[in-house]
């Protein structure tokens, strides 16, 4: 069975959802945790649920990347996972860190990629006038938000919408998708997911 480990920053409800989905429908083991924040709720949460747990705070190192992430991959590699899933982890990867696990980085990101890499993306939608947003789940690559387009679900902007107003919409379709395409992936299916 395929192993996942998933980093998180804060709260983890993409986190939790991708734990449920492996654990209702063993398609694949979740086997750790990790966090850059060990204050982060999510990592309470993966605890109750059974999942080990890691946290590497990324600020004693101030602006060393590097460093950091080779305190990051300690556990992740004891963890031996075939599949690293990002689900709201907030730190920029280096490149190295992302060849290390090159075709098997799963990312989730709150807007229809190509448009809005990075952040505020909901505020960059509802300023544009866009008519629709939405959630993808992609690849990840050295270069941010770039990778292959493995699943999206669209949603509508709303006359009113705040961008949190938006971000709530999106977030349950997240939830949604994101175990959906890790399903997918795990059987090796890299086609392109619409919900």
């Amino acid at each position: 069975m395929k192993r996942v480990a998933i980093l998180i920053s804060g709260g983890g409800s993409n986190m939790v959802r991708l734990v449920e989905a492996m654990q209702a429908e063993g398609f694949a083991e979740p086997v750790l945790v990790a966090s850059n924040d060990a204050q982060a709720g999510g990592l309470l949460k993966a605890a109750a649920m059974g999942v080990p747990t890691a946290a590497i705070d990324h600020r004693p190192f101030g602006r060393d990347r590097a460093a950091f992430e080779a305190e990051l991959l300690k556990p992740i590699l004891a963890s031996k996972p075939d599949i690293l899933c990002l689900a709201g982890f907030m730190r920029v990867l280096t490149p190295e860190f992302v060849e290390h696990f090159a075709g098997r980085m799963l990312n989730i990101h709150p807007s229809l990629l190509p448009k809005y890499p990075g952040l505020h993306t909901h505020q960059r939608a509802i300023e544009a006038g866009d008519t629709e947003a939405g959630c993808t789940v992609h690849e990840v690559t050295p270069v941010l938000d770039d990778g292959p387009i493995l699943g999206q679900t669209r949603v509508p902007v709303i006359a009113g919408d705040t961008a949190e107003t938006l971000a709530a919409r999106v977030l349950v379709q997240e939830h949604k998708l994101y175990p959906a395409v890790l399903k997918r992936y795990v059987a090796g299916d890299r086609s392109l997911l619409e919900l």
